[in-house]
């Protein structure tokens, strides 16, 4: 019978505990670059089993909300490299999400003040977030253009560039954020996606920029420190798929040959509900695909989970338990989950932006 107290490992990374910190945008990070703030902050988490860092752009046309991080300059890694060390100074390990925001995104955000980039022209009915007059401010995306299939070959080895600068910078691997509306997810779902092109139409063609992103990042750095984040049926950032399960499951047929350390699986909405009404989807069909197909990798499963849940879902496959929001108040939550402790409550209005204030100063459980 697993435990979410025991050991256990994720390709090439040996893990305390079956208790993941999911990633968490946080927008502490002004010019992209971490701070030692940051570095306080992930260290305070360090004792999950594995800490998924907030999303990080790869590229600054992949950025699309103010003050979060990016792995493309010489600052930037720098920064990074203070919170590895922080992290496994306190015995922790690290992967860093590797992000590229698509059509979330504004022009104040991009480049030049360009339009965002997208599979297909269409629009986010979503917001992202801007900083006015030194506040963060939720905010309409802009309208974006589609990519030339000429450019993709490029954004693919912006992947293979940040995996490589996450390794410089001291992370234990990567993992690729193919979920929730951004750029690789927006290629595989036909509400985002109207190619008609070698990258859309198909299921095929639509999971062929996942693949060429993941492949490339194997190839870099090894599979046993590569993960993956998928989201099915969420409904964030305005994202939809008019069939999701033959989609899903051709996706983990093909990654299971290339030995990942993980597949992180949102189940139902981001944030929201476990089942989503009209997007029905069968999570122990798509965990029987990857196995069937032959990958090794561990399962992780994120949204909601509670104490009872999780051990449920260990006794039902999975891995391992990624748990988000809870993380944020309770720096330890790995102990508060095993002493069935109180959980701090989140202060909502210290969540984007800002200082130590609902950052680092959640308090720890006594240890007298």
């Amino acid at each position: 019978m697993k435990s979410l107290f025991e050991s256990t490992r994720a390709g090439d990374l040996a893990l305390a505990n079956r208790i993941a910190m999911a990633p968490l945008t946080r927008n502490r990070s002004p010019e992209a670059i971490p701070t030692e703030l940051v570095a306080t902050y992930y260290a305070q988490r360090a004792s999950a089993g594995l800490i998924i860092s907030e999303a990080t752009a790869i590229s600054p046309q992949g950025q699309g909300y103010a003050d979060v991080p990016g792995l493309y300059g010489t600052e930037q890694l720098d920064g990074w490299k203070k919170v590895t060390h922080a992290v496994h100074e306190a015995g922790g390990k690290i992967v860093v999400q590797l992000w590229h925001v698509g059509r979330v995104s504004h022009t104040d955000l991009q480049p030049g003040n360009a339009a965002p980039v997208a599979p297909s022209a269409i629009r986010a009915h979503t917001k992202t977030v801007l900083i006015k007059n030194g506040v963060p401010t939720f905010t309409e995306t802009s309208q974006p253009r589609a990519l030339d299939a000429e450019e993709l070959p490029g954004i693919v080895q912006d992947y293979r560039h940040a995996a490589r600068h996450a390794i410089a910078a001291g992370f234990d691997g990567v993992e690729i954020h193919a979920a929730n509306g951004y750029l690789i997810d927006q290629f595989l779902k036909t509400g985002a996606n109207r190619r008609t092109d070698d990258y859309g139409g198909s299921i095929e063609n639509r999971a062929r920029l996942l693949l060429e992103v993941t492949r490339a990042i194997v190839e870099e750095i090894g599979g046993g420190r590569t993960g993956i984040r998928l989201s099915p049926v969420t409904t964030a950032n305005d994202i939809v798929d008019d069939n999701p399960q033959p989609l899903f499951e051709h996706v983990v047929r093909e990654l299971a040959p290339l030995g990942l350390a993980y597949v992180h699986v949102i189940e139902g909405a981001t944030g929201g509900p476990r089942e989503v009404e009209g997007r029905p989807f069968d999570y122990a069909a798509l965990r029987t695909a990857y196995r069937a197909a032959g990958g090794q990798g561990a399962w992780m499963v994120n949204n909601a989970y509670t104490r009872e849940l999780a051990e449920a879902a260990l006794a039902d496959g999975a891995d391992i338990v990624a748990f988000g929001r809870p993380f944020i108040a309770n720096p330890d939550l790995v102990e508060r989950l095993r002493r069935n402790a109180p959980l701090n409550e989140v202060h909502r209005a210290t969540l984007y932006g800002g200082g130590a204030e609902g950052y680092t100063d959640y308090p720890a459980l006594a240890t007298g």
